[in-house]
């Protein structure tokens, strides 16, 4: 009976730490933060990139026509809106990747790619709009310090 009882005990202890309640690989890695920038709209035009190469990126990627991409302000480079991050922009479907940098000159903004469509580029015009970007959750903890 004494074997029996510490078997079962051995088989209850080994499934309740199996089940591992402070789980850390089921909380998110990544969430999602908000940001309000201006927004416009480039081509791969060379007169626009001022570029040889126009549909090459200030990080070397090469612009396909079709593609989802955005070129930030190097200040929200800062901000957590590096190299191919996620990026929800309002009023798009899909989500946008971080494939290009503006010049220093520009702040709070982003460039949103429209092939060679200039009159697309030209309608949409600059416009305040929230953007949905992905960060590590660690960076919101120290953002709030």
């Amino acid at each position: 009976m004494k074997i029996l009882v510490i078997v079962w005990l051995v088989v209850f202890y080994f499934s309740f730490s199996a089940c591992n309640f402070n789980n850390k690989e089921s909380e998110p890695k990544m969430v999602w933060d908000t940001l309000e920038v201006t927004a416009s709209a480039y081509n791969s035009l060379s007169w626009q990139t001022g570029t040889g190469g126009a549909n090459i990126t200030a990080w070397g990627d090469t612009l396909q026509p079709g593609s989802k991409v955005i070129a930030v302000s190097r200040d929200l480079i800062k901000k957590g809106l590096d190299h191919n991050t996620p990026v929800k922009i309002e009023g798009f479907d899909g989500v946008f990747l971080v494939k290009d940098k503006m010049h220093y000159r520009w702040k709070n903004k982003i460039d949103i790619y429209m092939d060679e469509d200039v009159q697309k580029a030209r309608n949409f015009g600059r416009k305040k709009l929230n953007i949905y970007y992905e960060v590590p959750v660690d960076s919101l903890t120290k953002k709030k310090d």
